[in-house]
């Protein structure tokens, strides 16, 4: 099993039993699934940052339309 691709083997495992597994993986994975797994970290956070940049853009876009309401005059006399 890849590490970087795991899942919590049994739910009724403690949370510590869960790191211990986890650190096993990791130690006894090759340098390949090492590779592999930063590649797709970085991928998926230049994803996840290009996502979001285009949200912002949309949001700005938005931003630039400009409303305006009438003016009410009262005069009292």
């Amino acid at each position: 099993m890849a590490s970087c691709s795991r899942k919590k083997k049994s739910e009724s495992d403690s949370f510590l039993a869960d790191v211990r597994d986890h650190i096993d993986e990791f130690i006894h994975a090759s340098m390949d699934e090492h590779k592999s797994c930063f590649q797709k970290t970085i991928q998926k956070m230049f994803g996840m940052s290009k996502v979001v940049a285009e949200r912002a853009e949309r949001a700005s876009e938005t931003k630039e339309i400009e409303s305006s309401l009438p003016l009410r005059t009262t005069v009292s006399q």
